[in-house]
């Protein structure tokens, strides 16, 4: 900010000068001393000028309802939503949402640099703050074949952005723990920035490692000891609640008046569907109210704390210079947002966004399956008269479980038993690397007829497809390749 705008913003803040606007008459969630004020808001431009009574050119009467600031999204991979950034923007900012941190980890591992550029770019200019963390494992496997391999050198530029703040989640943990150079330079590529983590069941002298490794946070805790012994070792922890997996409900009885502000709410994956019919953040606020959680602490858990994590010192609270970002909630129990602003501009209004977004189109990041069209021979799996193993579905989780089952037989290969709920599973590489074809069989998809084909499957996002009868399976697959995937 240059001296004369802010010999403006401090005249105002000391009653000499008008406001731009002021918000009166509301109920001030205090992110910061975890209270509520019954204060009006004085708002200059994009900032905060001060709390208090002040004369403005505009004054909004906001009638006893509560002014929270807008809410932050620690963790989340757009892509995830099956959204382009602008229209994510469109579906989260009426829900109060004022910023995300997302880790373009999905769409690199497609499209490599150009997919971290494109997230960039797509997400200038919106009503909502799209900050990204730099993906740390593109591939992230070799056991899988993805559309690119990122290392330091080809990460390094981007830290120049304004918008990038760190290292995103350190999937590799026993790359980390087990001290192999190439995953330790990207730890060390933050220099001194937030490096997140991704450390399922990782605990005793492997967590201990993984932490002094300079590895700060955690999202994949799925039992209470897990997460209770991260944040004993220094690490912040993410309580997830996703589309895919939700832990909330076993994490949150953890969090406390005395450790609360080691705690933030995160998504991680956020499907559109629900975003558009449950809400975003605001629903996870709602969830953790119900379980019990202060409101406040609540609302913390979902700004403050998640702000002071990436050093985002001007957002995650209503206080003097802090961007003017704010949702305003009826009651702190459903947490439905009135009206949502974004630096003192009235964004959105009754779960409506306002104006259009700005949209972005980069071919790049289009047309990106490279396969030859398939037919169900091949998808066959040679019979061996043998039980074969099962991948089975874990609800609401990301890891699965493992069994076995007697399939039926024609003509020497192995079919999909639907009326045992056993399904065939293909992986078929989509890069156009090598061609390569995983071939399985999975339980716990329901599924009793036709198939399933998607080109988003986490990491590696290769076409994976469940089907119960082959041809219909290289039906799906082929539609895909037809459409040009995702």
């Amino acid at each position: 900010m240059s001296i004369p705008d802010l010999q403006k913003l401090v005249a105002v803040a000391r009653g000499d000068q008008p406001a731009d606007l002021l918000l009166k008459n509301g109920k001030i969630v205090n992110t910061l001393s975890y209270e509520i004020e019954e204060e009006s808001v004085a708002v200059l431009g994009g900032l905060i000028a001060g709390i208090g009574d002040y004369e403005a050119r505009e004054t909004v009467d906001l009638q006893g309802a509560y002014l929270s600031p807008s809410l932050i999204d620690g963790h989340i991979h757009i892509e995830s939503s099956l959204l382009a950034p602008p229209e994510f923007a469109r579906a989260v900012v009426a829900c109060g949402t004022g910023a995300v941190v997302c880790d373009p980890h999905e769409i690199a591992n497609v499209c490599g640099t150009d997919g971290i550029r494109y997230m960039l770019e797509a997400s200038e200019g919106l009503p909502l703050d799209v900050f990204a963390m730099l993906p740390s494992c593109v591939p992230a496997t070799h056991m899988e074949t993805s559309g690119a391999d990122l290392g330091p050198d080809d990460l390094a530029p981007f830290l120049s952005h304004e918008r990038v703040l760190g290292i995103a989640e350190v999937m590799n943990f026993p790359g980390v723990v087990l001290g192999m150079e190439p995953v330790l330079k990207k730890v060390e590529l933050a220099g001194g920035r937030p490096v997140d983590g991704h450390a399922p069941g990782v605990t005793g002298k492997w967590l201990n490692a993984y932490a002094a490794a300079g590895i700060q946070t955690d999202h994949e805790s799925t039992e209470i000891g897990e997460a209770r012994e991260k944040l004993r070792r220094g690490m912040r922890v993410f309580l997830r609640e996703g589309s895919t997996a939700r832990n909330l409900d076993a994490l949150i009885s953890l969090v406390t008046p005395a450790n609360c502000h080691r705690f933030s709410l995160v998504s991680d994956d956020k499907h559109a569907d629900e975003l558009l019919g449950h809400g975003h953040m605001n629903a996870t606020v709602a969830k953790a109210v119900a379980k019990g959680v202060d409101p406040v602490i609540a609302l913390a858990m979902a700004s403050s704390h998640t702000a002071d994590h990436y050093g985002l010192s001007h957002l995650g609270a209503i206080a003097p210079g802090r961007d003017a970002n704010f949702a305003l909630f009826s009651d702190l129990r459903e947490f439905r947002a009135l009206r949502v602003w974004h630096r003192g501009r009235l964004v959105a209004e009754h779960g409506n966004l306002l104006s259009d977004p700005p949209a972005h189109v980069d071919r790049a990041v289009l047309n990106t399956i490279h396969i030859e069209d398939v037919t169900s021979d091949d998808f066959a799996i040679v019979d061996t008269g043998s039980a074969v193993n099962v991948i089975d579905v874990v609800p609401d989780q990301i890891v699965t479980g493992r069994s076995t089952a007697k399939l039926p037989v024609k003509d020497g290969r192995l079919l999909a038993d639907a009326e045992h709920d056993v399904l065939k599973l293909v992986v078929i590489e989509r890069h156009g690397r090598n061609g390569g074809i995983g071939r399985g069989f999975v339980r716990g998809f329901g599924l009793r007829g036709g198939a399933l084909a998607s080109t988003v499957a986490h990491d590696s996002h290769n076409i994976i497809c469940v089907g119960a009868v082959d041809a219909d399976m290289a039906c799906a697959v082929n539609a895909l390749k037809a459409a040009g995937g995702g």
